[in-house]
């Protein structure tokens, strides 16, 4: 079978310590390597406030795992998946030409791209010409 690339979403409970997560992310590097598959990457996206409780939890420890896999391993991942009492949710999808080539375009840009300071732009509403235009704004506050 051929090797095709698969993106793994997975919420971990964040009550967790650190190490408690990275072993469970651990578990789930091992389970794929150990079945063939290739990890591309992981993307830790840290604790987030999830839009709604599940299983009791208000926030969730977010993993973004990209890897090289045949078929027949998403099902053994996803069953690990369903067995681990620490991970919430979790959704895998194959990831296309067209998605390939937008992750890498995003990646490109955020290495580009330096973040440069906000230029100070002056509020011409607080800037006033005029004393007589000052007294008048005065008188309406």
């Amino acid at each position: 079978m051929s090797f095709r690339v698969y993106e793994s979403a997975v919420i971990i409970n964040a009550a967790l310590d650190d190490p408690q997560i990275e072993s469970v992310i651990s578990q789930i590097r091992d389970t794929i390597i150990n079945n063939g598959g290739e990890i591309r990457e992981i993307e830790n996206w840290g604790r987030k406030r999830l839009a709604y409780m599940i299983k009791k939890s208000k926030v969730g420890y977010y993993i973004i795992i990209r890897f090289n896999a045949t078929p027949n391993l998403i099902s053994k991942l996803e069953r690990s998946y369903q067995l681990d009492e620490h991970i919430l949710r979790y959704l895998t999808v194959k990831l296309d030409a067209d998605a390939l080539e937008q992750i890498e375009k995003s990646k490109s840009l955020s290495v580009e791209e330096p973040e440069l300071p906000a230029e100070v732009v002056p509020n011409p509403i607080l800037e006033f010409k005029d004393e007589d235009e000052s007294k008048d704004r005065d008188q309406l506050k």
